[in-house]
């Protein structure tokens, strides 16, 4: 169910895998996305499972309306059903508040300043990286107290740049804004690697990721994939801090 988890001075970062609910395929088993077309109660039963497999409170994680765009939210508590912005990327000073990811082959980062007491999660996919959505949470955590070169970075399954295939003139299109996004399919044609765009945006901006997950979406059946299979489920990532 929960396919890494790793820890930072009272900050917690974790990954799921797809494995461990009670979705039908083809979202089978732990689908945590509820905007995909799986039933709405197996969702909410996935994401309290999920939760309470890392000791959360399900009541106490924060969920966006994921958008691919740059745009960033200051939270201090759990959102109303009815009222989920749309933005790509969550921040909160609050102890305990858990912020969530939803991803099936678009990269999660998590971040964390442990010392300033402020975490942040955010969703980049291809436009994310380009809008840079990554950049624009660490400015976020800037502003409420947090200190860049303290921050610490993770980043969750995804898409790997040798698998992530674009026409020609997409990748040009993306790596006239991110140069290091540049690269090429294991096959030869054209592709882009949004790690390590994102590793680039993140150390422009003082912060060292910490850990790029070596897990592809695409490649492992353990994980949910949207370029292999369309019609899928969403995994999650959460971080946040005790209370």
């Amino acid at each position: 169910m929960i396919g890494q988890q790793h820890h930072e001075s009272g900050a917690h970062f974790a990954f799921t895998d797809r494995w461990g609910g009670v979705s039908a395929a083809p979202y089978d088993q732990l689908n945590l996305g509820g905007a995909v077309g799986d039933d709405p109660q197996a969702v909410r039963d996935n994401r309290a499972l999920a939760a309470r497999g890392l000791g959360l409170d399900p009541g106490a994680v924060v969920w966006m309306n994921q958008v691919h765009g740059k745009d960033v939210a200051v939270v201090e508590g759990p959102w109303r059903t009815d009222d989920i912005p749309s933005v790509d990327a969550v921040v909160t000073a609050r102890r305990g508040l858990a912020l969530a990811v939803l991803t099936a082959d678009c990269t999660p980062v998590l971040l964390a300043d442990p010392v300033a007491g402020i975490v942040g999660a955010a969703h980049a996919g291809r436009p994310g990286l380009v809008a840079g959505v990554a950049p624009a949470a660490v400015e976020a955590m800037v502003r409420l107290g947090a200190r860049a070169d303290r921050i610490v970075a993770y980043t969750g399954p995804a898409v790997c740049g040798r698998c992530y295939e674009v026409p020609g003139d997409l990748r040009e299109k993306v790596t006239a804004a991110v140069p290091q996004a540049w690269s090429t399919t294991s096959w030869g044609t054209p592709a882009v690697d949004i790690a390590a765009g994102l590793t680039a945006q993140l150390a422009a901006a003082g912060v060292q990721i910490r850990e790029h997950s070596h897990i592809c979406t695409l490649e492992s059946a353990d994980h949910f994939s949207y370029r292999r299979d369309r019609t899928t489920g969403r995994l999650a990532s959460y971080v946040w801090l005790d209370g």
